[in-house]
């Protein structure tokens, strides 16, 4: 697979190292002559030039790349290299960093963006998955679908604890994708008993999100005050 990453600082390099131990072919592109840090992923092809030049993308393979990744600390250049990339080079698929969560509606498909990733969501998500249980916490969207993965564990008393997945009816817009238990990962076999403190993984369709707090009621029904 070909990559193209506009922006070359740490996030941009990192996601080159790790794409290309994995055998796949990255560009990297910045204007910052400071940002040319060859030597550090010098299996990358580079190019110093400003990726919201149309110009620039010709030159970096844009109409070549299978996905084009927005990771500079801009969010308004992260917008332009993505409509870009998709308006003006039909690449595939468009990823897109978000630094300021305040941006995040204007990360879509009008803006040629077909992954958003923002950091400060995903940090958020992560905090609350460590700390709360008993709570259905958003993992990740999939910004295509609508789709969403939820996180809840279980906790004591429960109505699901001691029941057999196979008997849980979640309804037909989610679905249990996986259970953690000590740390290991069970696949949702049918006669796998569930206990307090699994930790269960959800796929919820975009009509889901309407559903929430049903599931919730029916997972871990909060206290009555």
């Amino acid at each position: 697979m070909r990559v193209l990453i506009a922006g070359a600082g740490s996030v941009g390099r990192s996601i080159a190292l790790e794409l290309l131990a994995h055998g796949h072919t990255v560009t990297l592109v910045d204007h910052e002559p400071g940002a040319m840090r060859v030597a550090s992923v010098a299996q990358a092809e580079w190019l110093l030039a400003d990726a919201c030049s149309p110009r620039a993308l010709t030159e970096a393979g844009a109409g070549e790349s299978d996905v084009v990744v927005a990771a500079t600390g801009d969010d308004k250049a992260n917008l332009v290299v993505s409509l870009l990339a998709k308006s003006e080079f039909a690449v595939p698929r468009v990823v897109a960093r978000i630094n300021n969560p305040r941006n995040e509606w204007m990360f879509t498909e009008t803006w040629g963006v077909d992954v958003p990733v923002s950091t400060p969501r995903i940090m958020t998500s992560l905090v609350e998955e460590a700390v709360s249980v008993g709570d259905l916490v958003p993992l990740f969207r999939f910004h295509r679908s609508g789709a969403s993965i939820h996180e809840l564990t279980l906790p004591d008393g429960s109505p699901v604890v001691g029941h057999r997945v196979g008997t849980v009816d979640l309804g037909p817009h989610a679905v249990l994708a996986a259970v953690m238990r000590s740390g290991t990962a069970y696949g949702v076999e049918p006669d796998l008993t569930l206990e307090a403190g699994d930790e269960l993984l959800l796929v919820l369709s975009a009509q889901g999100q309407d559903d929430l707090d049903q599931l919730q009621e029916q997972l871990a029904p909060r206290a009555q005050d």
